[in-house]
């Protein structure tokens, strides 16, 4: 279904003849638009850890620890998610359920979209919301990912003025907005399958490997590096899914443990958010278990998308997180989290008291950015987010260049943006809180710093670097190459 929002917003049946054809095309697109709330019924999850809904009543296992919300900030919480339409009602303690239910993407857009919205960012040319809906679902159809939306991050767009929202250009595509790919552009353009010993094991660098223990994220990046296997098929891309199975996951463990080189793994996926703290637990107690693993991070976009999940107490995700991070320090081992801000308007006094209660309980939180056209490819924009990211704890970590991955062209940018940024923001805020501004390199070559290419053509908009640490799969002394968007080379290059 096209599924997305709360069960408070009233049924919107679609009416204008305008949209019939793309009513009609809707049902094949039925598991392309995700629904956050079946994802979470863990009766249908292939790891047999968890108690569901159905039996957690009967459980014997000790009450989970009740740990106080953070209290550092004043109290001047504001309800802001009921200047949406449909959530006028929706009280704070309901918003602040991770389980809040789910309806339909298409009604919800009905509801919340006003009858005319601006068609350019001037606001001097408007369009009908019957427009903006027919081009948001012709962008679904076009789209190389499933679209997924918390209820927390829709209620942090300006619903207004969606077209040139920050918030839906990163995850509601627009089909009057895509422009066609660089021929370079792939699915898996970091090479991650080729580099998989195991499935859903990703070992790149000597000392570090990525396993990926789902593929299902809370909200889906139009942008994602991953598309080749994350979220629902969709019209244009079947998915290489990672199901979270015991057997792949005991693979992926078999491996790291007789690999005596690694020391440092990221859990993602997916996102590991959709993990259950179960598994959350298992996969911290096996990774803290393994002499060789010094190192491990969870990466997730939650605290981004989905911040009431910190604060829910009904909800054990995070005391799991918690205690991983303690138990981890004693066998004198580091855990972090790694998240994923991309823009200001992401941060509210949720996500700011969620970023208190992990820093008052001894939980390393970093942030890792991609660099998005029309998004946060401003100075203003980008300084804004470092700033505000360090202001509530979470340590700015990486800024990437936007990955060559299909579809996503309009959200790339040149090189040379990248490396301005840096040059204007390093010096504005103290140096342990200053990202790198890196490059993951096409073809597997791992991170590099933007500034560290070998070699840069504004007028062809080729870059090229080397990266003599990463060897194997006949890499050593590669040249690897990234493109400029084509449509920001100069004209007579592009042509």
């Amino acid at each position: 279904m096209l599924s997305l929002l709360s069960r408070h917003g009233p049924s919107v049946h679609l009416r204008a003849p305008a949209l019939a054809r793309t009513v009609a095309a809707l049902p094949r697109r039925q598991a392309q638009v995700a629904d956050v709330g079946k994802g979470l019924d863990t009766t249908t999850n292939d790891i047999p850890l968890l108690l569901n809904s159905k039996n957690a009543a009967k459980s014997t296992a000790p009450a989970p620890i009740v740990r106080p919300v953070a209290t550092a900030f004043p109290q001047d919480r504001d309800e802001f998610w009921r200047e949406v339409p449909v959530w006028q009602n929706v009280s704070a303690q309901d918003f602040l359920s991770y389980r809040w239910s789910v309806t339909k993407l298409f009604k919800f857009l009905q509801a919340v979209v006003p009858e005319e919205v601006p068609l350019n960012e001037a606001g001097t040319e408007m369009q009908t919301r019957d427009e903006f809906i027919a081009d948001v679902m012709e962008g679904v159809a076009a789209a190389t990912m499933a679209i997924r939306m918390t209820p927390y991050i829709l209620s942090r767009v300006n619903w207004k003025d969606p077209r040139h929202d920050p918030i839906i250009r990163q995850f509601l595509p627009l089909k009057s907005v895509l422009i066609p790919d660089h021929p370079k552009l792939t699915l898996d353009s970091l090479h991650e399958e080729a580099d998989s010993p195991v499935k859903g094991l990703v070992h790149r660098y000597d000392d570090k490997a990525l396993f990926l223990p789902t593929s299902v994220c809370p909200t889906y990046c139009m942008f994602c590096t991953r598309s080749y296997a994350v979220g629902a098929d969709t019209d244009t891309v079947t998915k290489a899914s990672l199901k979270p199975t015991r057997k792949r996951w005991e693979e992926a463990f078999t491996y790291i443990e007789n690999t005596p080189a690694l020391q440092d793994i990221v859990v993602s996926g997916g996102d590991s958010y959709y993990l259950q703290p179960e598994q959350l637990t298992m996969i911290g107690e096996r990774l803290i278990s393994m002499p060789n693993i010094k190192r491990f991070r969870f990466a997730s976009k939650g605290l981004a998308v989905a911040p009431t999940r910190v604060l829910d107490e009904s909800d054990g995700w995070v005391n799991a997180l918690i205690d991983i991070s303690n138990k981890a320090k004693k066998a004198g081992k580091a855990v972090a989290w790694h998240t994923h801000f991309n823009h200001p308007n992401e941060i509210s006094w949720i996500s700011k008291e969620a970023s208190q209660k992990l820093f008052e309980e001894g939980v390393m939180v970093r942030n890792q950015t991609v660099l998005l056209r029309g998004v946060n490819d401003d100075v203003d924009t980008m300084s804004k987010l470092i700033r505000d990211l360090a202001d509530n704890k979470v340590f700015p970590y990486y800024v990437y260049q936007c990955d060559m991955v299909e579809r996503v062209e309009h959200l790339r940018t040149p090189l040379q943006t990248i490396l301005d940024l840096e040059a204007r923001i390093r010096g504005s805020i103290a140096g342990f809180m200053m990202p790198q501004f890196v490059v993951d390199l096409p073809g597997g070559g791992g991170k590099r710093l933007a500034c560290s290419y070998e070699s840069y053509d504004q007028k062809t908009g080729l870059s090229t670097y080397r990266a003599p640490a990463v060897t194997g799969r006949d890499k050593e002394n590669k040249l690897y190459e990234y493109y400029d968007p084509i449509d920001t080379l100069p004209k007579d290059s592009a042509a």
